[in-house]
């Protein structure tokens, strides 16, 4: 076997790849025997898998991977790759790979664990960024290592931490931290950090001296801190203290106006009313009322502010997710798929919540509010443009656990929306793979990946194109992963809500 040192280049081969050489076109189906269709490594069991004669993207035509005990071994032209004696062999000409499969970078589960962990793989999405930590998470995580659960790999947020009152407080006040000063702040940082979460999820009503405690105490404990930027925080501040991630594109929208002092007093006004109604029907009041500031700041954008602040957050190295998926469906609700096939994959309560939630959020729009959101929407994919051009580094995220959003394939529509929006094929491909495993830190050797029967960097939507799928070691080929589909749908049609009434309602998008 491969010593450690030649399985890290071997591994960086396929993860540090730019995703750019040149391929050859797709040709005829893998030569597999019905024998080995049938076949499911176990990652433990010190079983080699071979895959021969694919494009490893990064890498080049006709190449050879060898995975052994849940890692990538060895990557390489296929005539210079010997396959071991005894190897499991899988004949994927024609076939392409993406190395380490997709990554998705925003998302919100709540759901049977029957369902939705699986969802994600099996859509060639091998990890993700829960953005609000519970209990469950971790236990799905350890099932997941263990083996006991086909899922993605996890890296998990903390509780939100949030202002006072929050946009989740009351009913959903046991999952929302509420700050209101410094040394609460600091005590929600080490909370984090004792629940074993992964970073810190900061969020929308935050106070600047409680944020600053936040950034402060995060570096002091080792964690990192993401989410959103504070409606009372200047963007350019956040990313100077060093937040990771900024999600969504409001903030950014509110920044670049010419009339930022103003839109901000506006943003002061908004206001919620903890004792009124359930957290979302806050949150829709809230959003109502944060759509009217918006479209005063497409109204004064300003180019030259834009580039500043831009050009600022790629000197900083702040990643931005545009979670497009979420905008589309709640700013062009005439576009919804309302009839899906994707929806077969969840259960029954919980898709047939989502028309009551986005009509809450969306009562009394009169015919000029529409148009008025669809230009925001618009002017949203402009900022997501302007932002690659200033080399701000984009990750691909969803929030799905929001309405409209199945997990595992929205990720492939947020890909879309990304080229919508005027990103190179190469860059919205990166957007999912490279740019968030280093972030996330995910291991070079980790035996993750993505086989396609189409080339992804000559039209996105490829990335639908599945074959099969290495998750962890695990090799699900065509047939194993259909079969899987299959058991999913067919556990969402009988899953039950809970007794509490079912999944609570998430929306995440400002």
């Amino acid at each position: 076997m491969p010593t450690r040192r030649e399985t890290l280049a071997a591994s960086a081969a396929l993860t540090g790849g730019a995703l750019l050489s040149a391929a050859p076109s797709a040709a005829a189906d893998p030569r597999v025997t019905p024998e080995r269709a049938a076949a499911v490594s176990d990652r433990r069991s010190g079983t080699t898998i071979a895959l021969t004669h694919a494009t490893v993207l990064g890498a080049g035509a006709d190449h050879t991977v060898l995975v052994h005990d849940g890692r990538i071994t060895r990557t390489g032209r296929s005539a210079e790759v010997p396959v071991p004696s005894g190897a499991t062999v899988y004949d994927l000409t024609g076939k392409y790979i993406v190395p380490g499969g997709l990554v998705e970078s925003h998302v919100h589960n709540n759901g049977p664990e029957d369902v939705l962990p699986p969802l994600f793989p099996l859509n060639g999405v091998t990890a993700v960024r829960e953005m609000w930590g519970r209990p469950v998470h971790h236990e799905w995580r350890d099932k997941v290592r263990a083996g006991e659960l086909l899922g993605p790999r996890w890296v998990i947020a903390g509780s939100i931490i949030d202002g006072s009152p929050s946009l989740w407080a009351g009913d959903l006040e046991e999952r929302v931290v509420e700050v209101t000063d410094a040394p609460s702040a600091r005590r929600a940082v080490r909370g984090t950090k004792a629940s074993g979460a992964d970073f810190v999820k900061v969020y929308s009503r935050l106070t600047p001296e409680a944020y600053e405690a936040i950034a402060d105490e995060s570096r002091r404990q080792g964690l990192r801190y993401a989410g959103h930027c504070p409606d009372t925080l200047p963007i350019a501040r956040a990313s100077d203290a060093g937040q990771q991630s900024i999600e969504h594109l409001h903030a950014l929208l509110l920044a670049t106006s010419a009339r930022e002092s103003e839109i901000r007093r506006a943003m002061a006004k908004v206001r919620i009313d903890p004792a009124t109604g359930t957290s979302f029907e806050r949150y829709a009041s809230w959003f109502r009322q944060v759509h009217a500031v918006e479209w005063r700041a497409v109204q004064t954008y300003d180019v030259g502010r834009a580039r500043a602040l831009f050009d600022r957050l790629a000197a900083n190295g702040t990643r931005v997710v545009p979670t497009l998926t979420v905008h589309h469906s709640l700013e062009r609700t005439d576009q919804l798929p309302y009839d899906s096939p994707e929806f077969a994959y969840l259960p029954g309560w919980m898709t047939g919540e989502w028309p009551t939630v986005w009509s809450a959020l969306t009562a009394g729009r009169t015919a000029r509010d529409t148009a008025r959101i669809h230009r925001i929407y618009e002017h949203r994919l402009r900022l997501v443009a302007e932002l690659h051009r200033a080399g701000v580094q984009l990750l691909a995220g969803t929030d799905t656990g929001t309405g409209y959003a199945v997990p595992g394939f929205s990720l492939h529509h947020e890909l879309e929306l990304l080229a919508e929006a005027g990103l190179p094929t190469r860059d919205v491909l990166r957007a999912a793979t490279t740019a968030p495993a280093r972030m996330l830190g995910l291991p070079a050797d980790r035996a993750d990946l993505l086989v396609l029967d189409a080339d992804p960097r000559t039209d996105v939507r490829h990335t639908r194109r599945i074959d099969s799928v290495l998750v962890a070691g695990r090799y699900l080929d065509r047939a194993e992963r259909l079969r899987l589909l299959s058991d999913v749908a067919r556990a969402a049609a009988a899953s039950e809500p809970p007794a509490t009434g079912g999944a609570a309602p998430h929306v995440c998008a400002h």
